[in-house]
């Protein structure tokens, strides 16, 4: 199967949410779909509404909530991404038990460094950007709600790692105005 078999496929069957917030740009031009093919349309159609229902549905939380209820609803999209992505979860089998297996784990998609207690996950130095599909498309914001949910789902992958509750706090985000993500778990 083809790259743009591939493409069409996915978003025909929805297998990826984040297929749908792919820019029309992601397809280069020898791979452009036909303007007139209606499915190609009204998938387009589709991506479009979906990121617009999720913009509505991010800015009503954002400002209808009070902080514990916005943390609570986005820690619950984090650990469902760690349940949906399987390196996630092989971080923390990795990880099991064990403070220093989890660092190295951490360091095949992240730099990661433990300074006493506490264990830093950045994600470089720079980043390029945010990297959640979800969030890619709408406008970063000073207390950006979002960062809740990358939040939550490294405590997912410590938690389940070490068995027991742990403390992940934001340092910098890149939506919230810094230069990268930084989190810091305290094991």
């Amino acid at each position: 199967m083809n790259r743009k078999e591939f493409f069409r496929g996915t978003l025909a069957l929805g297998v990826c949410t984040g297929c749908f917030l792919l820019p029309t740009s992601a397809l280069t031009a020898s791979e452009a779909l036909p303007e007139d093919d209606e499915k190609y349309k009204n998938l387009l159609q589709e991506k479009e509404f979906i990121q617009n229902w999720l913009s509505d549905l991010l800015e009503s939380i954002d400002e209808n909530l009070d902080e514990p209820s916005k943390v609570f609803l986005l820690a619950g999209c984090g650990r469902g991404c760690f349940k949906r992505h399987k390196f996630k979860q092989d971080i923390a089998e990795k990880g099991k038990g064990d403070v220093d297996k989890l660092i190295e784990a951490y360091k095949n998609n992240f730099e990661v460094w433990k300074d006493g207690t506490q264990v830093h996950v950045r994600y470089g130095e720079v980043s390029q950007g945010c990297y959640c599909p979800a969030a890619k498309y709408r406008p970063a914001k000073p207390n950006d709600i979002h960062c809740e949910c990358t939040r939550a789902t490294h405590q997912t992958i410590f938690e389940t790692a070490l068995g027991r509750p742990i403390d992940v706090k934001i340092l910098e985000s890149v939506r919230r105005g810094n230069k990268t993500c930084h989190f810091v778990a305290t094991v």
